[in-house]
């Protein structure tokens, strides 16, 4: 089992933390799937249970200009690793103005997944500062646990407004509840409410896009104006918006009434979903 990559481009690596970065900012602890073509970063908790799960998926050709891996075996030529993804951070906040980047995994005693970053200096010497990160390695009989989450059958799909514009709006409103009511239908409406004893505050959007949502063949199209509706922790919903570090071509909010809501974020070579539970009212 090998790993070797190196990072050379500036706008890569500045790219990579930036995405990193993200991930960190929303879980403490993750497994890395490492393939052939692409770096993963799961969190899969129980959503029954008020967890979450989170799956980042970093195409390996967009930011490594080298990358080696050999698998646990022939037949499944993948590499899982439980680390800190914030350990990961830190090394990388070092080499934004580095000549490159190599991530190894290696074994000295235990496993860890080592940074090296060459920094350029002002004599003919280089300086080259390495990073340690402990991992765990994750043993095949518990892969299956880390497999890309299911999608469901939407009740609404809608592209979200500006996620800087909501990061205001739900700071504010997380000094009056715990909850908020996320609500939303096919005709281009979206709906932030929270409520208690003493007041009803609700902010409103309009004219947002509604992507083609997937329905069962016999599925029928249900009425655009009526809302699909989730109430979740405000908090959770706080911290996802606060941890973007990326300016993402489109949000997507898809919600199974009542049951869950799933943001879908997308970049140009990066793509991360988030699965959030609801809480019964």
């Amino acid at each position: 089992m090998r790993f070797r990559g190196k990072l050379v481009e500036i706008g890569c690596i500045h790219h990579f933390t930036r995405v990193i970065g993200t991930v960190s900012k929303l879980i403490k602890q993750c497994v890395l799937r490492i393939t052939p073509a692409n770096w993963y970063f799961i969190l899969s908790e129980k959503l029954v249970n008020g967890g979450v799960q989170i799956w980042c998926d970093l195409p390996q050709g967009h930011f490594f200009d080298e990358y080696a891996m050999e698998g646990v075996c022939q037949e499944a030529n993948e590499i899982y690793l439980e680390l800190a993804p914030e350990n990961l951070v830190k090394a990388l906040k070092t080499a934004q103005n580095a000549k490159w980047i190599k991530i190894k995994l290696t074994k000295k005693n235990t496993p860890y997944l080592t940074v090296e970053v060459d920094l350029p200096t002002l004599s003919a010497h280089s300086r080259t500062v390495v990073h340690d990160i402990p991992v765990y390695v994750v043993p095949r009989r518990l892969w299956p646990e880390y497999e890309e989450p299911k999608l469901p059958d939407f009740d609404v799909s809608i592209v979200m407004p500006q996620l800087k514009l909501l990061r205001n709006i739900v700071d504010k409103m997380k000094n009056l509840s715990n909850y908020v009511a996320l609500s939303a239908n096919q005709n281009g409406e979206m709906k932030l409410m929270v409520e208690t004893d003493m007041v009803s505050v609700s902010t409103h959007f309009r004219d947002l896009l509604n992507p083609a949502v997937n329905r069962g063949d016999d599925s029928e199209e249900p009425d655009p104006e009526v809302f699909s509706e989730a109430r979740i922790d405000i908090r959770k919903l706080a911290q996802f918006l606060v941890g973007q570090q990326i300016n993402y071509t489109r949000v997507i909010c898809n919600i199974v009434h009542r049951r869950v809501v799933h943001f879908l974020l997308l970049h140009d070579d990066v793509s991360l979903q988030y699965f959030m539970p609801v809480v019964a009212s």
